[in-house]
């Protein structure tokens, strides 16, 4: 098989609201450039894989509200645009573009990833996927990326793999844990054989259908028991009666933590899934005291470990605190403790409910 049966799946369709209030409904974090690069969330990551997959095969699975801003940015056709009418989580979206591309090629390979993380070492990364894609099409398995935890964080779950071989860069997967407690994470951690889920995967179309068939048969009925609406001009209109009809379920429940022949690389590129402000803060460079800064003109004054975002026209002076996030934009202000991050989404929510 060649690169021509390669194909990428870039899911850009959340909201981002744990980086309010930068990110909004109207244009969340993936299309913003968080890092200074002149680039955003969605460009670098289009960008990371043009060189392995034929740019044609690289498809956007995003929110009809997003169709221009993709390819605005991005310069693709439309039809590599595939929009969800509804949000349904990540395996009515995966099902329904792996459905149309088996359609097209029965030898599809695809590579699944989010829009919105960061790779650090791009050359290592493109040797684990390559490797990832010759394990995929060789064994017929289905592929995680697993990555070193370096601390015990509660914020992403982790793969839990048979490490009998601690040679080996392929592991099998004993099972998926859900975010843990501290304690938890601090176990898993002391383990050795718990990776972080990094959310990306490789398989061949053919084998993800047949996992379908096999642990979600209510997503295989909807989108792989016809193909003919596919690749015609009744797909859109299949599309939304089938998003209709479909649970919200992820990808992780629907076929990863059922399936039993999948396998994990144990990545060895640098990686962050820019899931917080924190995360933000984790990567930056930060002054003698541990703060971070977007732009020149905000001053920290007995002030430690703290990030602030603010417009790049606006003189800041922050005083007297440590470890907080401070995020300011021409409307909206946050100033929240750090260690309360996580509680942001719950904050949101009650302020809509308020509304």
């Amino acid at each position: 098989m060649t690169n021509k049966s390669l194909y990428c799946l870039i899911m850009a369709g959340g909201v981002g609201s744990r980086f309010w209030p930068l990110s909004t409904d109207e244009n969340p974090k993936q299309f913003l450039d968080f890092l200074g690069t002149g680039q955003s969330l969605l460009q670098m990551t289009f960008a990371r894989f043009v060189n392995t997959i034929p740019k044609e095969n690289i498809f956007i699975l995003t929110n009809e509200a997003y169709k221009k801003k993709v390819i605005h940015q991005l310069k693709v056709g439309q039809s590599q645009v595939i929009c969800e009418p509804q949000r349904k989580n990540t395996a009515p979206c995966i099902a329904f573009a792996t459905a149309k591309i088996l359609k097209k090629d029965e030898n599809a390979t695809l590579v699944v990833t989010p829009a919105d993380h960061l790779i650090t070492n791009e050359q290592k990364f493109n040797l684990d996927l390559d490797l990832a894609i010759s394990t995929a099409r060789e064994k017929d398995q289905l592929i995680t990326f697993g990555i070193k935890p370096h601390r015990p964080d509660t914020g992403y779950g982790y793969i839990e793999f048979n490490d009998s071989n601690k040679a080996q860069q392929v592991q099998k997967v004993l099972q998926f844990r859900e975010k843990p407690d501290l304690k938890k994470a601090e176990e898993f951690l002391n383990a050795g054989n718990f990776y972080w889920n990094s959310g990306m995967f490789v398989w061949q179309g053919s084998v993800l259908k047949s996992s379908f068939e096999r642990h979600c048969s209510e997503l295989f009925d909807v989108f792989f028991s016809n193909l003919e609406s596919y690749n015609t001009a009744n797909e859109n209109k299949f599309c939304k009666t089938s998003f209709e009809k479909c649970a919200n379920i992820s990808i992780d429940y629907a076929i990863m933590e059922k399936e039993k022949d999948v396998v994990v690389i144990l990545s060895k590129f640098g990686w962050s899934d820019l899931g917080t402000w924190g995360s933000i803060q984790d990567i930056r460079e930060k002054d003698s005291n541990g703060n971070t800064q977007n732009h020149n003109d905000i001053h920290f004054f007995d002030s430690k470990n703290c990030f602030v975002h603010s417009e790049e026209n606006k003189t800041t002076v922050i005083d007297g605190l440590h470890d907080f996030i401070i995020v300011d934009t021409s409307e909206k202000l946050m100033i929240l403790k750090r260690d309360n991050e996580q509680r942001l989404k719950k904050y949101l929510q009650e302020l809509e409910a308020k509304k």
